[in-house]
């Protein structure tokens, strides 16, 4: 029975954890890094084609996005999530493809045109993000769920996003179970919408996050509305608009929240009913999901206004742009406006399109909702570059930056350790990851020194034996000397080598079979290897 730390070690993107238990091969997580990569990560300790089951926190890309990648490279068993977070990845997913290919696209011709000769290719294609889609299975919210012989799981609503969670994981060999909690992204309290995390009473081990281990919110709770309507006021005045990159999915739907309600008290004067543009068919769809699971995650307050038959996140004068067509129609339309687009980070999608056109002009106010991971685009704007290129081309930072203070999807310090103090005993060990890598750090000796809680950060490649209780490799930070590209999951050739991984898997899998049907099976693939050596 062994946990091996493989992403969002001492870094804070790129979750990825890998259980053994019972002879199954297990990832909790398998999340695209984002931004700078400060260390390298370790490979996977088996291949693809042998992971078992997937179990997934939550849906956004830092923990979901390289799911396809997986099934490009043989997993064929069950991805264990929420039902809201299912219906999220079935966009999410199909999205982070197009993206990828998109840009792929882009790319290429770019290379076409200055004669280069090499071929970008995209990380995986839409065909293994369908892939992926196929293989979730949606699990109820506080219900023990049997996965196989000797592992049982229960999902905890962990309040940071529609369908986050917490993962109890009770890992039985050789007769000794250990209880294993994987916290997900633990949330912020007293966000809008969504519930506040719910607390788990026992543990052996926990995995736990850090973002914000070494920071605290305000102490009162920020007035976001009455914020926000100054920043639209000012700009509007000044003939602007107002640029918000934002996370499609949470994010976008807490400022339509918030935009209601300046609205619906008239707290911006002169500008009748201003226009808000959503220019992002995955955070389009992925607010008619909020709806559809707004009983089982929605709070208090959302639910108030639900059942007084008042939708919480639209509003008059609220323009959907689906179409490439329509978006490019947001720019050319004159009407001081609120433009709320993806990325978060300003990484991929529209944004770029809408920071092209209005980061130069200082009337307009470039808005910032979300955490800005080192080395992204949006991370560079709000640091103070002067200057940033897009599309080929510089574009001078003339617009205000300004960031919407407090708001976040992320439990501060002291939410953090209200979480894992909540536990009726203390966990035998707690290791600290999906942190950068002082703060993972300093996270560790806050637990130690002033809560006498057993902590440990692991850098990827770590292996603990959860029956000994001993770790077993303690890896050692390697620092990424240079980005490596990712090989193509699309080629047809690293398909084939797919495909070989799958049938050694197969073969495997089917050890202790009837010998009679071995062989036939042993039969079958020699006659194949024949036909291709002829």
């Amino acid at each position: 029975m062994k946990l091996i730390f493989i992403g969002a070690a001492h870094e804070v993107t790129g979750s990825c954890h890998y259980l053994e238990v019972n002879g199954k091969h297990i990832l909790v997580d398998f999340g695209m890094e984002q931004g700078t990569n400060i260390f390298e990560n370790a490979d996977l300790p088996v291949s693809e084609a042998m992971i078992d089951y997937v179990f997934l926190t939550h849906a956004h890309v830092d923990h979901s996005g390289m799911l396809p990648l997986l099934v490009a490279r043989g997993f064929r068993g069950q991805i264990l999530a929420t039902e809201a977070t299912c219906d999220l990845c079935s966009i999410m997913l199909r999205d982070c493809a197009h993206i990828q290919m998109q840009e792929a696209e882009w790319k290429n011709r770019k290379a076409k045109r200055s004669s280069a000769n090499s071929v970008v290719e995209p990380i995986y294609t839409m065909e293994d993000a369908d892939g992926a889609i196929r293989k979730l299975v949606p699990c109820p919210y506080d219900k023990e769920v049997e996965v196989c012989e000797g592992v049982k799981i229960r999902f905890t609503d962990i309040g940071h996003l529609l369908g986050s969670s917490s993962i109890e994981v009770w890992a039985t060999e050789e007769g000794v179970t250990k209880k294993i909690v994987f916290s997900g992204d633990i949330g912020n309290k007293d966000q809008p919408l969504i519930k506040d995390p719910a607390y788990t009473r026992d543990a052996d081990y926990v995995v736990m996050e850090s973002t914000y281990g070494d920071r605290l919110h305000s102490n009162e709770r920020p007035d976001y509305v009455r914020e926000l309507a100054n920043i639209l006021q000012e700009t509007f005045d000044h003939g602007g608009n107002v640029v918000i990159p934002s996370f499609a999915v949470g994010r976008t739907q807490e400022m339509l929240y918030f935009i209601r309600k300046i609205k619906e008290d008239k707290l911006v004067k002169g500008h009748g009913d201003f226009p808000v543009y959503v220019d992002s068919p995955l955070a389009v769809e992925a607010t008619g999901i909020f709806h559809k699971n707004e009983i089982d995650c929605f709070d208090e307050e959302a639910m108030e206004l639900v059942n007084k038959g008042i939708n919480p996140i639209s509003f008059p004068n609220l323009k959907l742009a689906i179409t490439s067509e329509e978006s490019k129609y947001i720019n050319f339309e004159n009407t001081p406006k609120v433009i709320i687009s993806a990325s978060g980070m300003c990484e991929a999608g529209r944004i770029r399109h809408h920071l092209k056109h209005n980061l130069w002009r200082r009337e307009c106010t470039i808005l910032f909702v979300g955490y800005q991971a080192e080395g992204t685009l949006g991370r560079l704007i709000v640091d103070g570059i002067d200057e940033v290129k897009l599309f080929g081309e510089p574009i001078k930072v003339e617009a205000k930056i300004t960031t919407l203070a407090g708001l976040s999807g992320h439990a501060d310090k002291n939410g953090l350790i209200e979480w894992i103090t909540a536990f009726e005993e203390k966990p035998r060990k707690v290791f600290v990851i999906h942190g950068e890598d002082s703060v993972c750090k300093n996270f560790v000796e806050t637990l130690q020194v002033e809560y006498g809680i057993k902590a440990y950060a692991p850098y990827s490649g770590t292996v603990f034996n959860l029956l000994s209780n001993k770790l077993e490799y303690e890896a050692e930070p390697i620092p990424v000397k240079k980005a490596l590209k990712a090989k193509a999951a699309s080629d047809v050739f690293s398909r084939l080598l797919a495909a070989g991984q799958r049938l050694l898997a197969v073969i495997h899998k089917n050890e202790g079979g009837a010998n009679k049907d071995l062989a036939k099976f042993a039969d079958q693939i020699n006659s194949l290897c024949d036909k291709w050596e002829s």
